[in-house]
């Protein structure tokens, strides 16, 4: 009878919760314009987390944070990352600023405390629910590493890098 009754009151618990979602929703729409909310936040971070593979979390980048290396990815993210994330890596674009929830500060401590191998397991399968797509289908697990090696560089990124990648992707436009 115990049994029953604590199942009866757990239904009972989702089901409200589910109301008031319902009801939530309703009345506030789900518009990007708005900043996610706190707990929002919380269950995206966790929810990364959780489908993160722990053995994804262990892995260690094989490439080194050579010169050429780090040219190569600087290349790579003013072509394909800079229009969401921002030259510098700050995600302060115009689709970076109204994807929800909004781009992430690659700069961040949220980001750079994240191992090399959930930064590569993110750039290679994507998340869901945002706007960060799966790049594994298009680029080679050396392109994605070097990119986890720039993500780590962003924080010290130089003013002078930062205009090297402007020209690069303006050169890149202008050749389409």
């Amino acid at each position: 009878m115990a049994k029953k009754t604590t199942r009866l009151l757990i239904v009972m618990v989702l089901l409200a919760g589910v109301g008031y979602l319902v009801l939530w929703v309703r009345q506030h729409g789900f518009s990007a314009l708005e900043k996610p909310s706190r707990f929002e936040q919380f269950l995206a971070r966790h929810a990364r987390k959780i489908a993160t593979p722990s053995g994804a979390r262990e892995l260690k980048n094989p490439y080194p944070a050579s010169t050429e290396n780090l040219a190569s990815a600087r290349e790579h993210f003013a072509e394909h990352c800079a229009s969401c994330h921002g030259f510098d890596g700050r995600g302060n674009t115009v689709i970076g600023r109204n994807l929800y929830p909004k781009a992430p500060d690659m700069t961040d401590a949220q980001t750079q405390n994240l191992t090399d191998g959930e930064l590569y397991y993110i750039i290679h399968n994507g998340v869901r629910f945002t706007g960060m797509p799966a790049w594994g289908g298009e680029d080679s697990p050396e392109e994605i590493w070097n990119l986890v090696t720039f993500i780590r560089h962003l924080p010290g990124i130089t003013a002078e890098e930062i205009q090297r990648m402007q020209e690069a992707a303006e050169a890149g436009s202008h050749a389409e």
